[in-house]
């Protein structure tokens, strides 16, 4: 993984933890343990749903740039489903307060697309990699005198 990559993914994993551990606090004081409890397990699912999909970008961008964007768009919709899938089988759980569970998802999936989309405005990135092997100047194709 790239020096980008990582500053990237730590740019966007930081905030989203920080925002998961107050909606925890918050979940606690308003509902209990259990509001706590599902908090914190909607902020592990968005951190590991999204960070997930951003490694997958980042591979899929190094080895086959001409799909990136599709495979964007393709690993979104599959986030969702998963998103769906885990729903379904936790909708009558015990576990944690699916309230809780439910605001705090929705807010620190917000997170991390506003501190990605920050990290990558931020981002030096080249878009046109220099040339380095290549030792000579182009010359000057202007009129001659």
């Amino acid at each position: 993984m790239r020096s980008d990559d990582v500053r990237t993914l730590l740019q966007t994993a930081v905030p989203t933890a920080a925002a998961g551990a107050i909606a925890a606090v918050i979940s606690g004081v308003a509902v209990g343990g259990k509001g706590a409890v599902g908090a914190l397990v909607a902020t592990v699912v968005v951190m590991l749903f999204m960070g997930g999909g951003f490694l997958v970008l980042q591979r899929t961008a190094r080895s086959m740039p001409n799909l990136f964007q599709a495979m964007g768009l393709l690993l979104y919709t599959v986030q969702i489903l998963l998103l769906f899938v885990f729903l379904a089988v936790f909708k009558n759980t015990t576990l944690f307060h699916p309230k809780a569970f439910a605001i705090t998802l929705v807010a620190t999936t917000l997170v991390w697309i506003g501190a990605q989309a920050r990290a990558h405005m931020k981002a030096k990135i080249l878009y046109v990699e220099p040339d380095s092997t290549k030792g000579d100047k182009p010359g000057n194709s202007g009129p001659k005198p």
